[in-house]
Protein backbone atom coordinates (compact mmCIF):
# COMPACT_ATOMS: atom_id res chain seq x y z
CA UNK A 1 0.00 0.00 0.00
CA UNK A 2 2.52 2.76 1.24
CA UNK A 3 4.79 1.23 -2.05
CA UNK A 4 2.21 2.21 -4.22
CA UNK A 5 1.52 5.65 -2.73
CA UNK A 6 4.44 6.36 -3.36
CA UNK A 7 5.19 5.35 -6.68
CA UNK A 8 2.22 7.80 -7.27
CA UNK A 9 3.56 10.46 -5.18
CA UNK A 10 4.90 13.61 -7.60
CA UNK A 11 6.50 17.03 -7.04
CA UNK A 12 6.88 20.26 -9.38
CA UNK A 13 10.10 18.94 -10.50
CA UNK A 14 8.74 15.51 -11.73
CA UNK A 15 6.13 17.56 -13.67
CA UNK A 16 8.47 19.81 -15.28
CA UNK A 17 10.76 17.44 -16.24
CA UNK A 18 7.82 15.29 -17.78
CA UNK A 19 6.84 18.77 -19.70
CA UNK A 20 10.59 18.93 -21.05
CA UNK A 21 10.15 15.21 -22.02
CA UNK A 22 7.18 16.09 -23.68
CA UNK A 23 8.92 18.57 -25.79
CA UNK A 24 11.36 16.62 -27.21
CA UNK A 25 14.38 18.04 -24.90
CA UNK A 26 16.86 15.83 -24.33
CA UNK A 27 19.72 18.25 -22.24
CA UNK A 28 19.63 21.22 -19.80
CA UNK A 29 23.24 22.62 -19.66
CA UNK A 30 23.72 24.23 -16.09
CA UNK A 31 24.88 24.27 -12.35
CA UNK A 32 23.25 22.51 -9.52
CA UNK A 33 21.60 25.25 -7.25
CA UNK A 34 19.75 24.39 -4.21
CA UNK A 35 16.46 25.51 -5.37
CA UNK A 36 16.90 23.22 -8.49
CA UNK A 37 17.54 20.17 -6.46
CA UNK A 38 13.86 18.83 -7.22
CA UNK A 39 14.22 19.08 -11.17
CA UNK A 40 17.69 17.64 -10.21
CA UNK A 41 16.39 14.61 -8.22
CA UNK A 42 13.61 13.99 -11.24
CA UNK A 43 16.14 13.55 -13.72
CA UNK A 44 18.40 11.26 -11.46
CA UNK A 45 15.34 9.00 -10.30
CA UNK A 46 14.10 8.36 -13.65
CA UNK A 47 14.27 11.33 -16.31
CA UNK A 48 17.46 9.93 -17.75
CA UNK A 49 15.96 6.54 -18.25
CA UNK A 50 13.38 8.31 -20.76
CA UNK A 51 15.77 10.66 -22.93
CA UNK A 52 16.90 13.54 -20.85
CA UNK A 53 19.72 14.84 -18.57
CA UNK A 54 21.32 17.87 -17.12
CA UNK A 55 25.13 18.30 -18.23
CA UNK A 56 27.22 20.38 -15.69
CA UNK A 57 29.52 23.24 -16.51
CA UNK A 58 31.69 25.20 -14.91
CA UNK A 59 30.32 28.68 -15.04
CA UNK A 60 26.41 29.42 -16.24
CA UNK A 61 27.62 31.57 -18.73
CA UNK A 62 29.36 28.69 -20.60
CA UNK A 63 25.83 26.77 -19.98
CA UNK A 64 24.05 29.60 -22.03
CA UNK A 65 26.25 29.48 -25.12
CA UNK A 66 26.13 25.31 -25.39
CA UNK A 67 22.21 25.65 -25.36
CA UNK A 68 23.01 28.05 -27.96
CA UNK A 69 25.42 25.41 -29.58
CA UNK A 70 22.85 22.91 -29.71
CA UNK A 71 20.26 25.34 -31.09
CA UNK A 72 22.19 26.26 -34.07
CA UNK A 73 23.12 23.00 -35.16
CA UNK A 74 20.07 20.81 -34.55
CA UNK A 75 17.26 23.74 -35.26
CA UNK A 76 15.49 22.92 -32.03
CA UNK A 77 15.46 24.79 -29.14
CA UNK A 78 18.19 25.13 -26.43
CA UNK A 79 17.87 24.52 -22.87
CA UNK A 80 20.02 25.82 -19.86
CA UNK A 81 19.62 26.57 -16.06
CA UNK A 82 20.84 28.72 -13.46
CA UNK A 83 19.94 28.70 -9.74
CA UNK A 84 18.62 31.77 -7.91
CA UNK A 85 20.75 35.11 -7.72
CA UNK A 86 24.46 34.65 -9.37
CA UNK A 87 23.39 31.62 -11.21
CA UNK A 88 20.35 33.69 -13.28
CA UNK A 89 22.97 36.49 -13.23
CA UNK A 90 25.53 34.31 -14.92
CA UNK A 91 23.90 33.18 -17.48
CA UNK A 92 22.89 37.06 -19.01
CA UNK A 93 25.68 37.13 -21.18
CA UNK A 94 25.25 34.30 -23.01
CA UNK A 95 21.02 34.78 -23.61
CA UNK A 96 21.89 38.68 -24.73
CA UNK A 97 24.51 36.40 -27.50
CA UNK A 98 21.58 34.32 -28.13
CA UNK A 99 18.77 37.05 -28.75
CA UNK A 100 20.66 39.78 -30.73
CA UNK A 101 21.18 36.44 -33.25
CA UNK A 102 17.63 34.80 -32.89
CA UNK A 103 18.15 31.93 -31.53
CA UNK A 104 15.43 30.15 -29.35
CA UNK A 105 16.68 29.07 -26.00
CA UNK A 106 14.67 28.51 -22.77
CA UNK A 107 16.16 29.93 -19.91
CA UNK A 108 15.28 28.48 -16.61
CA UNK A 109 15.67 30.11 -13.14
CA UNK A 110 14.90 29.38 -9.90
CA UNK A 111 13.21 31.49 -7.23
CA UNK A 112 13.15 31.92 -3.33
CA UNK A 113 10.35 30.94 -1.38
CA UNK A 114 7.33 33.92 -2.25
CA UNK A 115 7.85 34.33 2.27
CA UNK A 116 11.40 35.42 1.48
CA UNK A 117 11.03 38.04 -0.69
CA UNK A 118 12.90 41.24 0.62
CA UNK A 119 13.75 39.57 3.82
CA UNK A 120 17.45 39.71 3.07
CA UNK A 121 17.50 36.18 2.25
CA UNK A 122 20.61 34.16 0.68
CA UNK A 123 20.89 34.93 -2.81
CA UNK A 124 17.33 36.39 -3.15
CA UNK A 125 15.81 39.82 -3.76
CA UNK A 126 17.33 39.95 -6.95
CA UNK A 127 14.50 41.27 -9.81
CA UNK A 128 15.61 38.83 -12.14
CA UNK A 129 12.61 38.88 -14.55
CA UNK A 130 13.28 42.71 -15.30
CA UNK A 131 17.02 41.66 -15.59
CA UNK A 132 16.24 39.28 -18.40
CA UNK A 133 13.43 41.18 -19.84
CA UNK A 134 15.45 43.54 -22.56
CA UNK A 135 17.28 40.24 -23.15
CA UNK A 136 14.56 37.64 -23.94
CA UNK A 137 11.11 37.37 -26.02
CA UNK A 138 8.88 36.48 -22.99
CA UNK A 139 9.47 36.05 -19.45
CA UNK A 140 6.74 34.20 -16.87
CA UNK A 141 7.33 33.15 -12.74
CA UNK A 142 5.51 29.95 -11.71
CA UNK A 143 4.39 30.24 -8.11
CA UNK A 144 2.78 26.69 -8.15
CA UNK A 145 3.28 23.43 -9.41
CA UNK A 146 -0.02 23.05 -11.64
CA UNK A 147 0.69 25.83 -13.31
CA UNK A 148 3.91 24.42 -14.81
CA UNK A 149 2.57 23.45 -17.86
CA UNK A 150 0.70 26.19 -18.95
CA UNK A 151 3.94 28.40 -18.45
CA UNK A 152 6.09 25.39 -20.13
CA UNK A 153 3.63 25.64 -23.15
CA UNK A 154 3.94 29.56 -23.15
CA UNK A 155 7.58 29.46 -23.39
CA UNK A 156 7.51 26.88 -26.16
CA UNK A 157 5.01 28.95 -28.03
CA UNK A 158 6.84 32.47 -27.84
CA UNK A 159 10.43 31.11 -28.11
CA UNK A 160 9.60 28.90 -31.46
CA UNK A 161 7.05 31.42 -33.14
CA UNK A 162 7.52 34.27 -35.35
CA UNK A 163 11.32 35.52 -35.10
CA UNK A 164 12.45 33.05 -32.61
CA UNK A 165 14.40 34.04 -29.50
CA UNK A 166 15.21 33.13 -25.78
CA UNK A 167 12.40 33.07 -23.29
CA UNK A 168 12.66 33.01 -19.29
CA UNK A 169 10.92 30.59 -17.03
CA UNK A 170 11.26 32.04 -13.19
CA UNK A 171 10.40 29.09 -10.96
CA UNK A 172 9.82 29.61 -7.46
CA UNK A 173 11.42 26.40 -4.86
CA UNK A 174 7.60 26.06 -3.88
CA UNK A 175 6.53 25.07 -7.45
CA UNK A 176 9.12 22.64 -7.69
CA UNK A 177 8.65 21.03 -4.20
CA UNK A 178 5.08 21.21 -4.10
CA UNK A 179 3.07 18.21 -4.77
CA UNK A 180 1.30 16.90 -8.07
CA UNK A 181 -1.43 14.57 -8.48
CA UNK A 182 -1.05 11.60 -11.10
CA UNK A 183 -4.21 13.18 -13.06
CA UNK A 184 -1.84 16.62 -13.53
CA UNK A 185 0.84 14.38 -14.75
CA UNK A 186 -0.87 12.68 -17.29
CA UNK A 187 -3.11 15.72 -18.29
CA UNK A 188 0.36 17.09 -20.25
CA UNK A 189 -0.57 18.20 -23.79
CA UNK A 190 1.39 17.58 -26.98
CA UNK A 191 3.14 20.34 -28.56
CA UNK A 192 0.49 19.84 -31.62
CA UNK A 193 -2.08 20.35 -29.70
CA UNK A 194 -1.78 23.87 -28.37
CA UNK A 195 1.93 25.17 -31.33
CA UNK A 196 0.64 25.79 -34.93
CA UNK A 197 2.40 23.05 -36.92
CA UNK A 198 2.59 25.38 -39.96
CA UNK A 199 4.89 28.25 -40.99
CA UNK A 200 3.98 31.45 -42.21
CA UNK A 201 3.57 32.33 -45.92
CA UNK A 202 3.79 35.52 -47.38
CA UNK A 203 1.17 37.69 -49.13
CA UNK A 204 0.69 35.90 -52.32
CA UNK A 205 0.30 39.20 -54.44
CA UNK A 206 3.86 40.63 -53.12
CA UNK A 207 5.16 36.88 -54.03
CA UNK A 208 4.03 37.92 -57.46
CA UNK A 209 5.67 41.40 -57.72
CA UNK A 210 8.80 39.68 -56.21
CA UNK A 211 9.02 37.59 -59.38
CA UNK A 212 7.75 39.99 -61.97
CA UNK A 213 10.78 41.98 -60.73
CA UNK A 214 13.17 39.33 -60.56
CA UNK A 215 11.57 38.41 -64.59
CA UNK A 216 12.65 41.94 -65.82
CA UNK A 217 16.19 41.63 -64.06
CA UNK A 218 19.66 41.66 -65.86
CA UNK A 219 21.95 40.71 -62.73
CA UNK A 220 19.73 39.92 -59.91
CA UNK A 221 21.34 38.70 -56.79
CA UNK A 222 20.14 36.65 -53.58
CA UNK A 223 21.78 37.32 -50.37
CA UNK A 224 20.77 35.09 -47.16
CA UNK A 225 21.12 35.12 -43.61
CA UNK A 226 19.98 33.15 -40.59
CA UNK A 227 16.64 33.28 -41.14
CA UNK A 228 17.29 30.71 -43.65
CA UNK A 229 19.17 28.48 -40.95
CA UNK A 230 16.29 28.87 -38.47
CA UNK A 231 13.53 27.81 -40.89
CA UNK A 232 15.68 24.78 -43.00
CA UNK A 233 15.05 26.42 -46.17
CA UNK A 234 18.65 25.42 -47.92
CA UNK A 235 17.06 23.11 -50.44
CA UNK A 236 14.15 25.32 -51.88
CA UNK A 237 16.82 28.26 -51.65
CA UNK A 238 19.48 25.92 -53.50
CA UNK A 239 16.74 24.77 -55.99
CA UNK A 240 16.12 28.21 -56.48
CA UNK A 241 19.35 29.83 -57.45
CA UNK A 242 20.48 26.67 -59.76
CA UNK A 243 17.78 26.86 -61.38
CA UNK A 244 17.32 29.95 -62.64
CA UNK A 245 21.36 30.88 -62.61
CA UNK A 246 20.78 33.17 -59.96
CA UNK A 247 24.51 34.27 -57.87
CA UNK A 248 24.09 33.97 -54.09
CA UNK A 249 25.73 35.03 -51.01
CA UNK A 250 25.48 34.54 -47.77
CA UNK A 251 25.57 36.24 -44.30
CA UNK A 252 28.24 35.03 -41.40
CA UNK A 253 24.60 33.52 -40.06
CA UNK A 254 24.01 32.04 -43.31
CA UNK A 255 27.06 30.00 -44.24
CA UNK A 256 25.84 26.40 -45.49
CA UNK A 257 22.78 27.68 -47.43
CA UNK A 258 24.93 27.08 -50.27
CA UNK A 259 28.74 26.39 -50.60
CA UNK A 260 31.37 25.86 -52.75
CA UNK A 261 30.75 22.69 -54.77
CA UNK A 262 27.35 24.69 -55.95
CA UNK A 263 27.65 27.15 -59.24
CA UNK A 264 25.60 29.94 -58.53
CA UNK A 265 27.22 30.18 -55.12
CA UNK A 266 29.68 33.72 -54.48
CA UNK A 267 30.73 33.78 -50.96
CA UNK A 268 29.60 35.24 -47.72
CA UNK A 269 30.03 38.77 -46.55
CA UNK A 270 32.52 40.72 -44.53
CA UNK A 271 35.51 38.65 -46.25
CA UNK A 272 35.48 38.43 -49.89
CA UNK A 273 36.20 41.10 -52.10
CA UNK A 274 34.79 39.54 -54.80
CA UNK A 275 31.77 39.56 -52.90
CA UNK A 276 31.75 43.32 -53.25
CA UNK A 277 31.58 43.48 -57.23
CA UNK A 278 28.88 40.74 -57.51
CA UNK A 279 26.30 43.34 -54.70
CA UNK A 280 27.77 46.43 -56.19
CA UNK A 281 26.86 45.23 -59.76
CA UNK A 282 23.48 43.33 -59.49
CA UNK A 283 20.23 45.54 -60.55
CA UNK A 284 17.91 43.35 -57.99
CA UNK A 285 18.73 42.01 -54.98
CA UNK A 286 16.74 39.72 -53.12
CA UNK A 287 17.43 39.29 -49.37
CA UNK A 288 15.68 36.24 -47.60
CA UNK A 289 16.27 35.95 -43.67
CA UNK A 290 19.22 38.43 -42.80
CA UNK A 291 19.10 42.23 -41.37
CA UNK A 292 20.89 45.20 -43.68
CA UNK A 293 23.35 45.78 -40.38
CA UNK A 294 27.07 45.66 -40.47
CA UNK A 295 27.60 42.34 -42.20
CA UNK A 296 25.73 43.67 -44.77
CA UNK A 297 27.24 46.97 -44.57
CA UNK A 298 23.41 48.69 -43.49
CA UNK A 299 22.74 48.06 -46.85
CA UNK A 300 25.09 50.69 -48.37
CA UNK A 301 28.41 51.60 -50.10
CA UNK A 302 31.15 50.01 -50.39
CA UNK A 303 28.74 46.67 -50.52
CA UNK A 304 25.75 47.86 -52.35
CA UNK A 305 25.19 50.24 -55.32
CA UNK A 306 22.94 53.00 -55.08
CA UNK A 307 19.96 52.04 -57.68
CA UNK A 308 19.09 48.89 -57.27
CA UNK A 309 15.86 47.24 -56.90
CA UNK A 310 15.34 45.03 -53.05
CA UNK A 311 13.17 42.88 -52.20
CA UNK A 312 13.12 41.32 -48.73
CA UNK A 313 11.75 38.22 -47.08
CA UNK A 314 11.98 37.95 -43.09
CA UNK A 315 9.39 36.90 -40.69
CA UNK A 316 10.36 40.04 -38.55
CA UNK A 317 8.31 43.09 -40.43
CA UNK A 318 10.56 45.65 -38.10
CA UNK A 319 13.28 44.08 -39.88
CA UNK A 320 12.18 45.03 -43.45
CA UNK A 321 12.84 48.44 -44.41
CA UNK A 322 15.36 49.11 -41.66
CA UNK A 323 18.97 50.78 -42.95
CA UNK A 324 17.80 50.01 -46.57
CA UNK A 325 14.45 51.14 -48.74
CA UNK A 326 12.71 47.91 -49.99
CA UNK A 327 10.71 47.70 -53.10
CA UNK A 328 8.68 44.69 -51.92
CA UNK A 329 8.74 43.69 -48.74
CA UNK A 330 7.49 39.90 -47.99
CA UNK A 331 6.66 38.65 -44.19
CA UNK A 332 7.21 35.31 -44.10
CA UNK A 333 8.94 32.51 -43.05
CA UNK A 334 12.04 31.79 -45.27
CA UNK A 335 11.04 28.17 -46.05
CA UNK A 336 7.50 29.04 -46.59
CA UNK A 337 8.22 32.27 -48.75
CA UNK A 338 10.92 30.29 -51.28
CA UNK A 339 8.23 27.73 -51.25
CA UNK A 340 5.57 29.62 -52.68
CA UNK A 341 8.20 31.48 -55.40
CA UNK A 342 9.22 27.84 -56.46
CA UNK A 343 5.57 27.36 -56.87
CA UNK A 344 5.10 30.48 -59.39
CA UNK A 345 8.44 30.93 -60.56
CA UNK A 346 8.10 28.92 -64.10
CA UNK A 347 5.19 31.01 -64.76
CA UNK A 348 7.67 34.07 -64.65
CA UNK A 349 11.24 32.39 -65.20
CA UNK A 350 12.83 30.31 -67.64
CA UNK A 351 15.19 27.71 -66.61
CA UNK A 352 19.01 29.01 -66.85
CA UNK A 353 17.79 32.42 -67.03
CA UNK A 354 20.56 33.85 -65.67
CA UNK A 355 23.26 31.69 -66.84
CA UNK A 356 25.73 34.50 -69.00
CA UNK A 357 25.45 36.75 -65.75
CA UNK A 358 26.72 33.84 -62.92
CA UNK A 359 29.28 32.81 -65.83
CA UNK A 360 30.89 36.45 -65.64
CA UNK A 361 30.24 36.70 -61.19
CA UNK A 362 32.32 32.96 -61.28
CA UNK A 363 34.87 34.26 -63.64
CA UNK A 364 35.66 37.39 -61.62
CA UNK A 365 35.58 35.17 -58.36
CA UNK A 366 38.09 32.42 -59.50
CA UNK A 367 40.41 35.12 -60.54
CA UNK A 368 40.41 37.22 -57.57
CA UNK A 369 40.72 34.04 -55.38
CA UNK A 370 43.94 33.50 -57.43
CA UNK A 371 45.32 36.60 -56.71
CA UNK A 372 44.59 36.24 -52.81
CA UNK A 373 46.03 32.68 -52.71
CA UNK A 374 49.77 34.00 -51.93
CA UNK A 375 49.39 34.85 -48.21
CA UNK A 376 47.35 31.43 -47.59
CA UNK A 377 50.52 29.36 -48.83
CA UNK A 378 52.78 31.72 -47.17
CA UNK A 379 55.84 29.79 -45.67
CA UNK A 380 56.47 33.09 -43.04
CA UNK A 381 57.53 32.49 -39.87
CA UNK A 382 55.62 33.85 -37.51
CA UNK A 383 52.77 31.96 -39.69
CA UNK A 384 50.42 33.87 -41.30
CA UNK A 385 46.30 34.21 -40.26
CA UNK A 386 45.37 33.13 -43.69
CA UNK A 387 48.36 29.91 -44.14
CA UNK A 388 46.37 28.92 -41.00
CA UNK A 389 43.00 28.81 -41.96
CA UNK A 390 43.48 27.51 -45.29
CA UNK A 391 45.62 24.33 -43.60
CA UNK A 392 41.86 23.99 -41.18
CA UNK A 393 39.90 23.91 -43.72
CA UNK A 394 41.63 22.33 -46.17
CA UNK A 395 42.39 19.51 -43.45
CA UNK A 396 39.17 19.09 -41.28
CA UNK A 397 36.25 16.71 -43.51
CA UNK A 398 33.23 18.77 -44.95
CA UNK A 399 31.14 17.83 -42.30
CA UNK A 400 33.12 19.00 -39.48
CA UNK A 401 31.03 21.55 -37.21
CA UNK A 402 33.23 24.71 -36.71
CA UNK A 403 32.99 27.95 -33.96
CA UNK A 404 34.79 30.89 -35.07
CA UNK A 405 35.70 32.72 -31.79
CA UNK A 406 37.40 35.74 -32.02
CA UNK A 407 37.35 39.46 -33.60
CA UNK A 408 39.90 40.32 -36.28
CA UNK A 409 40.31 36.43 -36.64
CA UNK A 410 36.28 36.22 -37.22
CA UNK A 411 36.55 38.48 -40.21
CA UNK A 412 39.70 36.58 -41.47
CA UNK A 413 37.36 33.28 -41.49
CA UNK A 414 34.60 34.81 -43.29
CA UNK A 415 37.00 35.42 -46.06
CA UNK A 416 38.03 31.68 -46.11
CA UNK A 417 35.68 29.57 -44.47
CA UNK A 418 33.96 29.17 -47.97
CA UNK A 419 37.21 27.09 -49.15
CA UNK A 420 35.52 23.80 -48.90
CA UNK A 421 32.07 23.20 -48.74
CA UNK A 422 29.77 24.08 -46.04
CA UNK A 423 27.02 22.16 -44.96
CA UNK A 424 23.85 23.89 -43.24
CA UNK A 425 24.17 24.61 -39.01
CA UNK A 426 27.96 24.20 -39.44
CA UNK A 427 29.56 27.02 -38.96
CA UNK A 428 29.06 28.87 -35.75
CA UNK A 429 29.72 32.41 -34.03
CA UNK A 430 28.39 35.28 -32.30
CA UNK A 431 27.75 37.76 -34.87
CA UNK A 432 25.48 40.37 -33.48
CA UNK A 433 26.93 40.73 -30.15
CA UNK A 434 30.32 39.76 -31.50
CA UNK A 435 30.31 37.99 -28.02
CA UNK A 436 34.26 36.20 -26.96
CA UNK A 437 34.27 33.33 -25.18
CA UNK A 438 31.93 31.14 -26.76
CA UNK A 439 33.93 28.94 -28.88
CA UNK A 440 34.65 26.13 -26.46
CA UNK A 441 30.60 25.79 -25.32
CA UNK A 442 29.59 25.79 -28.81
CA UNK A 443 31.67 22.93 -29.60
CA UNK A 444 30.65 21.35 -26.51
CA UNK A 445 26.74 22.08 -27.26
CA UNK A 446 27.44 20.49 -31.24
CA UNK A 447 29.13 17.55 -29.69
CA UNK A 448 26.10 16.77 -27.59
CA UNK A 449 24.25 17.24 -30.72
CA UNK A 450 26.25 15.73 -32.99
CA UNK A 451 28.42 13.37 -30.95
CA UNK A 452 29.94 11.28 -34.02
CA UNK A 453 30.92 14.81 -36.17
CA UNK A 454 34.46 16.45 -35.33
CA UNK A 455 33.72 19.81 -33.43
CA UNK A 456 36.87 22.20 -33.71
CA UNK A 457 37.00 25.63 -32.11
CA UNK A 458 39.10 28.28 -34.11
CA UNK A 459 39.82 30.66 -31.17
CA UNK A 460 42.03 34.22 -30.71
CA UNK A 461 44.23 33.94 -27.94
CA UNK A 462 42.45 36.67 -26.29
CA UNK A 463 38.80 34.88 -26.32
CA UNK A 464 40.23 31.58 -25.36
CA UNK A 465 40.42 32.37 -21.58
CA UNK A 466 36.98 33.54 -20.84
CA UNK A 467 35.12 29.90 -20.82
CA UNK A 468 38.53 27.65 -20.38
CA UNK A 469 37.10 26.54 -17.45
CA UNK A 470 34.81 24.15 -19.54
CA UNK A 471 37.58 22.36 -20.92
CA UNK A 472 37.04 20.90 -17.56
CA UNK A 473 33.34 19.65 -18.96
CA UNK A 474 35.02 18.50 -22.29
CA UNK A 475 37.53 16.06 -20.28
CA UNK A 476 34.34 15.16 -17.73
CA UNK A 477 32.26 13.94 -20.45
CA UNK A 478 34.66 12.73 -23.15
CA UNK A 479 34.38 15.03 -26.01
CA UNK A 480 37.29 15.49 -28.43
CA UNK A 481 36.73 18.51 -29.12
CA UNK A 482 40.07 20.11 -31.44
CA UNK A 483 40.58 23.51 -29.83
CA UNK A 484 42.98 25.38 -32.41
CA UNK A 485 43.99 28.79 -30.76
CA UNK A 486 45.20 31.49 -33.34
CA UNK A 487 47.88 32.93 -31.42
CA UNK A 488 48.87 36.82 -32.33
CA UNK A 489 49.56 38.20 -28.74
CA UNK A 490 46.95 40.82 -28.99
CA UNK A 491 43.45 41.88 -28.78
CA UNK A 492 43.36 42.03 -32.94
CA UNK A 493 40.56 43.97 -33.46
CA UNK A 494 40.94 46.28 -31.03
CA UNK A 495 44.83 46.85 -31.81
CA UNK A 496 43.63 47.12 -35.72
CA UNK A 497 41.46 49.50 -34.51
CA UNK A 498 44.19 51.74 -33.25
CA UNK A 499 46.34 51.00 -35.91
CA UNK A 500 43.72 52.61 -38.71
CA UNK A 501 41.74 54.97 -35.96
CA UNK A 502 44.89 56.27 -33.58
CA UNK A 503 47.56 56.10 -35.27
CA UNK A 504 49.32 53.21 -33.96
CA UNK A 505 48.68 54.87 -30.45
CA UNK A 506 48.44 51.03 -29.07
CA UNK A 507 47.39 50.61 -25.34
CA UNK A 508 45.79 48.00 -23.36
CA UNK A 509 45.84 45.85 -26.87
CA UNK A 510 48.95 43.62 -26.13
CA UNK A 511 49.12 40.24 -24.30
CA UNK A 512 52.03 38.23 -22.82
CA UNK A 513 51.91 35.28 -24.81
CA UNK A 514 50.55 32.67 -22.24
CA UNK A 515 51.42 29.20 -22.91
CA UNK A 516 48.02 27.70 -23.67
CA UNK A 517 49.14 24.45 -24.12
CA UNK A 518 50.26 24.11 -20.67
CA UNK A 519 47.24 25.35 -19.78
CA UNK A 520 45.69 22.41 -21.70
CA UNK A 521 47.47 19.83 -20.45
CA UNK A 522 46.79 20.83 -17.02
CA UNK A 523 42.94 20.24 -17.76
CA UNK A 524 43.82 16.44 -19.15
CA UNK A 525 44.03 17.29 -22.58
CA UNK A 526 46.21 16.68 -25.69
CA UNK A 527 47.83 20.10 -26.29
CA UNK A 528 51.04 21.27 -28.30
CA UNK A 529 52.51 24.36 -29.60
CA UNK A 530 53.04 24.98 -33.23
CA UNK A 531 55.56 27.71 -34.87
CA UNK A 532 55.72 26.35 -38.03
CA UNK A 533 53.39 26.25 -41.16
CA UNK A 534 54.07 22.92 -41.74
CA UNK A 535 53.83 21.81 -38.56
CA UNK A 536 49.96 22.40 -38.51
CA UNK A 537 48.43 19.15 -40.04
CA UNK A 538 50.57 16.96 -38.14
CA UNK A 539 49.40 18.47 -35.23
CA UNK A 540 45.94 18.70 -36.01
CA UNK A 541 46.31 14.91 -36.69
CA UNK A 542 47.99 14.18 -33.13
CA UNK A 543 44.87 15.65 -31.88
CA UNK A 544 42.87 13.81 -33.63
CA UNK A 545 44.67 10.31 -32.66
CA UNK A 546 44.63 11.25 -29.28
CA UNK A 547 40.87 10.83 -28.70
CA UNK A 548 40.87 13.72 -26.31
CA UNK A 549 40.12 17.28 -26.07
CA UNK A 550 42.96 18.98 -27.48
CA UNK A 551 44.12 22.37 -27.67
CA UNK A 552 46.88 23.42 -30.37
CA UNK A 553 48.27 26.61 -29.83
CA UNK A 554 49.61 28.32 -33.17
CA UNK A 555 51.73 31.43 -32.72
CA UNK A 556 50.94 34.70 -35.42
CA UNK A 557 51.57 37.12 -36.60
CA UNK A 558 49.65 40.22 -36.03
CA UNK A 559 47.76 41.37 -39.21
CA UNK A 560 44.31 43.34 -40.04
CA UNK A 561 41.67 42.01 -42.33
CA UNK A 562 40.97 43.94 -45.25
CA UNK A 563 37.31 44.12 -44.31
CA UNK A 564 37.95 45.24 -41.01
CA UNK A 565 40.32 48.29 -42.57
CA UNK A 566 36.79 49.04 -44.84
CA UNK A 567 34.81 49.11 -41.53
CA UNK A 568 37.84 51.45 -39.56
CA UNK A 569 37.35 53.66 -42.78
CA UNK A 570 33.16 53.52 -42.44
CA UNK A 571 33.70 54.45 -38.59
CA UNK A 572 35.69 57.86 -39.24
CA UNK A 573 33.69 58.65 -42.09
CA UNK A 574 30.77 58.34 -39.85
CA UNK A 575 31.92 60.19 -36.98
CA UNK A 576 33.17 63.22 -39.22
CA UNK A 577 29.99 63.57 -40.22
CA UNK A 578 28.03 63.64 -37.76
CA UNK A 579 30.52 66.44 -35.98
CA UNK A 580 29.85 68.38 -39.33
CA UNK A 581 26.30 68.26 -38.38
CA UNK A 582 26.39 69.51 -35.15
Amino acid sequence: MSKEKKEESYNGGDLFVQCLLNEGVEYIFGIVGGQLLAIYDAINRWGKDKGIDTIMTRHEQAAGHMADGYARVTGKIGVCMGTVGPGVTHLIPAVAAAYMDSIPLLVIGAQILRVQDRKGFYQGDVQQIEMLRPITKFQIRVEEPNKIPGAVRACFIEALSGRQRPVFLEIRESALTGRVSKEVMEQIWSPELYRPQTKLFGDPKQIEKALELLKNAKKPFLIVGGGVMRSGAWEELRKFSIKYKIPIGTTPNGVGALGKDDETFVGTTVGPTYMQNTAKTADVVMAVGCKWDFTLFFGGAPLWGSNQKTIHVDIDPQVIGLNRKTDIGIVADAKAALTQILEKSDEYLKENQFSEWNIQVQEYKEKREQLELKPKISEKVPIQTQRLLNEIFDFFPKETIFAIDGGDLATFCWMQVNTKHRPPRSTLASISMGHLGVGIPYVIGAKFAFPDKPCVNIVGDGSFLFNVQELDTSIRYKLPIINIIANNSAWGMIKSGQRYGWNKRYYNVDLIGTDYARIGKGFGCYAETVEKPEDLKPAFQRAIDSRLPAVINVILEFKTPVATKILQTMKKATIKKAQKAK
